[in-house]
């Protein structure tokens, strides 16, 4: 299967029977990045969050009277 990363459009090919391809066909709404991108975005945020100024805004879990 033919994909392209959604950042530096770069085509790459994966597996047809690989678990992200089935994703890929199955929902539109996924995209697909490469590994390259994915790694950069990944060392870029840990260097975000080593620096305290970093935040990750997640939603609060609410606590069930069951």
């Amino acid at each position: 299967m033919r994909v392209k990363c959604v950042i530096c459009d770069q085509v790459n090919t994966i597996d047809d029977y690989d678990p992200l391809a089935k994703k890929l066909r199955n929902r539109p709404i996924h995209t697909y990045m490469c590994p390259e991108c994915h790694e950069r975005i990944k060392q870029r945020t840990e260097e975000r969050a080593a620096t305290g100024n970093f935040r990750l805004y997640r939603s609060k879990k609410r606590e069930s009277d069951w």
